[in-house]
């Protein structure tokens, strides 16, 4: 089968490219242009008509690649012609109309990349994550994996495995004789080798996951404190509603933000109070649960507050920041619960000591992202894989000295997948779908 679809963004532009990839490619361009394919990887100027008709569609340029050296590993070509919807609509028809092929579905032309060992399951995900940054840490990142670093590792471990594997088996096919001193003594050091460097690996503080998801920050705190006017204030737009009316905030409203290259998820919560309102008591429910799931909580108090020790015990702690709003209406000092926590006093409305707010936000931004040039993880199933193989490599450690080789071998033969199966080695049948549902059509 033979796919194609549209690679550039929808919507008017000044050029658009349609991709085609399968066994159908050379004829497509034979009936759209009424000629011989053109020499492979050079930009070729031609008339494209539609088929079976002289109508001409557009005049653009024709970009041939005959497989395996292409992008799937496929015959592959790009139409880059101009960028309006009737032309592009009219090449897609022309195309239809060739036997055996069809759209693509999303992520389909990676999704063959990867099925014909162009690339890895980690560099299709890169791919991914490099069209979807929209933050200059985000696109390193991407870049980084791309580049393999992550699956030098992850082979590198695998094979380590496999080696032990071999060994072990061989116990097993030959029990009467016995492992010679210097293999099982290389056996146990070589799985204490890996077991270290995965340990090493998972304590990354999800670095690279929160790198590519976002850095959630939850403004919480009591009701009319100026949650909403903060988040309107570090949006520079009117992203909530503000109002001196108490509970105004029952849903959770979330703006991304890019923070000095630092891709930011800030979240506006309900105020925190007693309350019998079902409806309120559910949002205040959800901003307990932001607060608890944030990297890092704003808690927003107003400077004349006078209940607020319930605010200090559940939400004040080492991952948050103090702010104490509303300075312009202080007339008396801080109360001393207030003055003895390290906080900051702000005031909104007259934007004294944003400035300091926000550099106070950044340090704490800089304090997470320090990166390493050590491998990252920047999914939730690199770190599932990751713990199960840690997991069945103590087991194997275990049995191993046990002399339980049968089992041991087992346990080694699933860590093994574990690990492969972060690559795309071994067993990705099931996740092919989720990974590649992501991408975009055209890719």
């Amino acid at each position: 089968m033979t796919i194609f679809a549209l690679s550039t963004g929808p919507g008017i532009s000044g050029v658009a490219i349609i991709r085609v990839s399968g066994p159908e490619t050379s004829k497509v361009i034979e009936l759209l242009t009424n000629k011989t394919i053109p020499t492979p990887r050079v930009a070729t100027l031609r008339k494209i008509n539609k088929i079976n008709s002289s109508e001409l569609i557009d005049e653009g340029i024709i970009l041939w690649f005959p497989g395996p050296q292409s992008y799937t590993g496929e015959d592959m070509a790009e139409f880059h012609i101009h960028g309006s919807k009737p032309a592009i609509e009219a090449l897609h028809a022309s195309i239809l109309q060739v036997e055996n092929c069809r759209l693509a579905e999303p992520g389909e032309f990676t999704k063959l990349a990867f099925q014909n060992g162009k690339i890895n399951l980690l560099k299709a995900e890169s791919i991914a994550d490099l069209i979807s940054s929209e933050t200059e840490l985000q696109r390193k990142q991407a870049l980084e994996i791309m580049n393999g670093k992550s699956a030098d590792k992850f082979n590198e471990l695998r094979e380590k495995l496999l080696r032990i594997l071999s060994h072990i088996e061989a116990k097993i096919d030959f029990p009467e004789d016995d492992l010679p001193n210097d293999i099982s003594n290389n056996i146990k050091k070589i799985c204490s080798e890996v077991l270290i460097d995965i340990k090493k690996i998972l304590e990354d503080q999800k670095v690279g996951e929160i790198i590519r998801e976002g850095f959630k920050i939850a403004i919480v705190g009591p009701t009319n404190a100026g949650k909403s006017s903060l988040l309107n204030y570090l949006s520079n737009r009117d992203v909530a509603i503000v109002s001196e009316i108490a509970g105004t905030t029952r849903d959770v409203i979330e703006t991304h933000l890019n923070i000095d290259g630092y891709p930011v998820i800030v979240s506006d919560t309900a105020g925190i109070r007693e309350s019998k309102n079902e409806i309120e008591k559910k949002g205040i429910k959800l901003a307990l649960k932001k607060a608890e799931d944030a990297d890092l909580k704003l808690v927003v108090i107003d400077a004349k507050s006078v209940d607020i020790k319930g605010v200090f015990k559940d939400l004040v702690d080492k991952n948050s920041i103090l702010v104490v709003n509303k300075s312009d209406l202080l007339n008396e000092e801080l109360k001393p619960e207030i003055k003895k926590k390290e906080h900051i006093l702000i005031s909104i409305k007259n934007k004294k000591n944003i400035d300091d707010l926000v550099l106070k936000i950044k340090k704490k931004l800089k304090e997470k992202f320090i990166i390493s040039e050590d491998i990252l993880i920047t999914r939730q199933r690199h770190r599932y894989h990751l713990e199960e193989c840690l997991n069945h490599l103590k087991n194997f450690e275990k049995k191993n000295t046990s002399l339980d080789f049968d089992t041991a071998a087992e346990d080694l033969r699933l860590a093994t997948q574990h690990l492969g199966m972060i690559v795309g080695k071994v067993g990705v049948e099931e996740i092919l779908g989720s990974i590649f549902n992501d991408f975009c059509i055209g890719k």
